[in-house]
């Protein structure tokens, strides 16, 4: 049984030119119950600007996060559980999770390696979904308080047995979450192997601006920087095309209302009814810091959300198999398109997609994946995308 130790970060600030240190970041941590016979611990971040992080070690799950609107008032803006019971369930949808081995689907639950054919469990059809039966979300990460140069916040490692899942390798995860002192959350992410395999890790928070449980994200706008996506067939899975977004719903360049666009008659729409689609970023160049990607805006809060990343590829999913059956911590029935998530990573089904961005990682290499969420209202700066 681990010794759990109350304990405390805080990081400080000198203002106005004096010597008085304000604390910016502060780390606590408390037991949360048993996974498996496991202790889980949840996190929590508190900057000195308000906002608020919880971090569950089960799935490394963002179980909260409350940032303020126009009038500063604070609201949870993640959809999630109140108990660790309802995200070790089947029926969670991976609120919040870290996701992997492969985020995102691989056809058939099979891939080709160095001439080895790997056969994955087929947890979506008959497709391989988000690393498997248990992946990385549904296991006990072991997560210790850390300081960095970037923030303040968790460290969670977990280590992936060869063989589990069906990938090769035994692989050592990294994550970490960090409230900058800009109130930013940055998760850095990696990873290394000591065979070679595939690794594309993401995060699978939905976000309702206006609040947790406040209705569908249809009054939400997005822009998304990017000119062009991958389409896909009515598995969903990608068919190998990099398709253009001008002059489709999939255009997002400009800021648009997503309830404008959702329900359009496009083949791509009917697929997956909705947006569950990725849109291409950067293929080949992989940034050392995250670039802004996309900016979502919530008129009634006034709040806003910039996501950035060093990903090559962005999913953008709009809840469309929540169905109201689901009831979270604040009491309210999550219905359908109650939450939307934008998950860097790298393109579905890449492992058999030689076109796309290679996701082989192979011994003395370091996966790395580094990404940002800023928060602010429209009584402060315009989106820095325009």
């Amino acid at each position: 049984m681990r010794v759990l130790v109350p304990f405390v970060v805080l990081t400080g600030a000198v203002v106005s030119g004096c010597l008085d240190w304000i604390p910016t970041v502060e780390v606590t941590r408390r037991p949360w119950g048993e996974v498996d016979g496991k202790e889980v611990e949840l996190f929590k971040l508190r900057s000195l600007h308000g906002t608020t992080v919880e971090i569950a070690e089960y799935g490394g799950a963002i179980v909260s996060l409350q940032v303020p609107d126009r009038e500063g008032e604070l609201a949870d803006i993640v959809l999630g559980f109140s108990d660790l019971e309802s995200y070790a369930a089947d029926t969670n949808p991976y609120f919040g999770a870290i996701v992997g081995r492969y985020a995102n689907r691989i056809a058939g639950g099979r891939f080709e390696l160095d001439g080895e054919i790997y056969t994955l469990p087929q947890n979506d059809g008959q497709n391989h979904l988000h690393g498997g039966v248990r992946g990385l979300t549904r296991v006990v990460w072991d997560g210790d308080p850390v300081e960095t140069e970037a923030g303040d916040g968790v460290e969670l490692r977990y280590l992936s047995p060869d063989g589990e899942e069906g990938y090769p390798g035994n692989v050592e995860f990294t994550v970490r979450y960090l409230l900058t002192s800009s109130s930013n959350l940055r998760i850095e992410a990696e990873a290394v192997t000591d065979k070679p395999t595939v690794v594309n890790v993401s995060f699978h928070s939905y976000f309702n601006l206006k609040g947790e449980g406040e209705g569908d994200i249809l009054d939400h706008e997005l822009q998304l920087l990017s000119s062009s996506y991958t389409p896909i067939d009515a598995n969903l899975i990608p068919t190998g095309e990099i398709a253009s977004v001008p002059g489709t719903p999939m255009d997002f360049v400009q800021a648009a209302r997503i309830g404008d666009r959702i329900d359009e008659d496009f083949e791509q729409l009917r697929f997956a009814g909705g947006f569950d689609h990725n849109w291409v970023l950067a293929p080949w160049y992989k940034p050392e810091e995250p670039k802004p990607t996309a900016v979502v805006y919530e008129p009634v809060s006034g709040r806003r959300l910039m996501l950035s990343t060093t990903a090559p590829g962005v999913q953008f999913y709009t809840g469309n198999f929540l169905d109201g059956t689901l009831v979270g911590k604040g009491g309210r029935p999550y219905i359908h398109r109650g939450g939307l998530c934008l998950e860097p990573q790298h393109y579905p089904d890449s492992p058999n997609q030689p076109e796309f961005p290679s996701v082989v990682l192979r011994p003395g290499e370091t996966y790395r994946q580094v990404t940002e969420y800023n928060f602010w209202d429209d009584l402060g700066d315009s989106s820095p995308l325009e």
